[in-house]
């Protein structure tokens, strides 16, 4: 098991301390147009605070991180080709668990498995990993999946929603279904994942969904009617729309987490990984590419990175926390720092009016009923205008 000096618990007791929304956040008559200059200072303090002293936070996790027992459980990794995903999904299989690589490019995922089961050769059993197709762009691809996946009627203990895009100085671009992509496969297509997948989450509970999620959630702002970008009242920088979908996935994973009643079982947690050498530096400029070789000592590698998401998906504390954090009407989500830690997401995450405007929009682009969760909760179905059956 992960040891975590501090506990979850004296987490909670510290994001008590700092965490409680401010009057007038979650409750607020006048509409924000934006992050006032104080959020959005404090959004880049708290990031080159974490990219400068993450190692020093993080000192007391071993590396790799020890995982629990679990044998006979099942986990889905998307994008787990490389980076963090990679590093998550190779951890878990060598430490027993029945994982599903959920990836775009189906070869790279086998040769990977391939190379992974020959190294392992002669420790033990054979790896029990295995792939499948899942194209985040497509929201087609995403219910194929989970169509496909429900249909073996077997386990699932932790969907873990790793993969992501940051397209850092690109112009804007929209999937084929109409919306931004780093909104798609950052939140919207993970969050369709989710719903879908209640099925087995259910029938496998206790169980939890993992986001993995980012600090630079600090600098986004989600407007629930111009999620995508495109009313002209904001210009449009990817670091924008990096930032807004990961805030996004915070509010609607805190509305989701609220939606589902403690008998289900299933737990919600929003994870930062901290600063991360990982794929995302092909799409930065050479200059910043040059930095991320020149500070090795502030960035974590993939395997450091996977820890914060392995522990989430993996310690039995989690449970106990997310249930305390619902039982108390908490306004977000079980929300990891990269230290294993309860952190307090941003005040913005906090704002609960918001939030729920978000789920329903949200919802409404994916193509799902308002009443989406309720309906698989109570072992009904619900049909979702994506998908080759419809």
């Amino acid at each position: 098991m992960a040891s975590v000096p501090s506990g979850l618990e004296k987490g909670k007791e510290k994001e008590r301390e700092n965490g409680k929304p401010l009057e007038g956040v979650t409750n607020q008559k006048v509409k924000k147009e934006g992050l006032g200059w104080i959020e959005w200072l404090m959004g880049w303090f708290t990031l080159a605070y974490e990219m400068l002293f993450q190692r020093i936070v993080a000192s007391n996790l071993e590396n790799p991180l020890p995982l629990p027992p679990i044998n006979d459980l099942t986990f889905i990794v998307t994008g787990s080709t490389s980076g963090i995903g990679k590093e998550v999904a190779r951890q878990l299989a060598e430490a027993g668990g029945h994982v599903v690589m959920a990836v775009r490019n189906t070869k790279a995922a086998t040769d990977i498995i391939k190379k992974w089961q020959e190294d392992w050769s002669g420790r033990g059993l054979p790896l029990n990993i295995e792939v499948m197709e899942l194209d985040l762009l497509s929201l087609d691809s995403v219910v194929r999946f989970a169509e496909a996946w429900n249909a073996r009627s077997g386990p699932l203990h932790a969907l873990i929603n790793n993969a992501g895009i940051f397209s850092i100085g690109e112009p804007q671009k929209f999937s084929k279904d109409g919306h931004e992509e780093h909104m798609q496969v950052n939140h919207l297509a993970p969050a369709l994942l989710s719903i879908l997948l209640l099925p087995s989450l259910i029938r496998s509970s206790p169980s939890r969904i993992v986001n993995v999620n980012s600090l630079m959630h600090f600098l986004g702002f989600v407007d629930p009617e111009d999620m995508n970008v495109t009313s002209g009242k904001r210009k449009f920088t990817s670091m924008m729309g990096y930032s807004n979908s990961k805030l996004a996935q915070i509010m609607f994973s805190s509305v989701l987490n609220k939606r589902l009643p403690t008998e289900a079982g299933i737990n919600v947690a929003c994870v930062s990984p901290g600063i991360v050498q990982t794929n995302v530096a092909r799409d930065l400029p050479s200059v910043i590419q040059a930095a991320y070789r020149l500070i090795p000592f502030f960035i974590f590698n993939p395997e450091e990175g996977s820890r914060s998401t392995l522990f989430a998906a993996t310690d039995p504390q989690l449970v106990d926390y997310c249930e305390s954090l619902k039982a108390e009407d908490w306004p977000v989500c079980a929300f990891l720092s990269h230290d294993c830690r309860p952190a307090n997401p941003s005040e913005e995450a906090h704002n609960v009016e918001t939030a729920y405007r978000v789920w329903e929009k949200t919802l409404e682009l994916i193509g799902l009923p308002s009443d989406a969760v309720e309906r698989l909760i109570e072992g009904g179905e619900v049909k979702c205008k994506y998908g080759d059956s419809q």
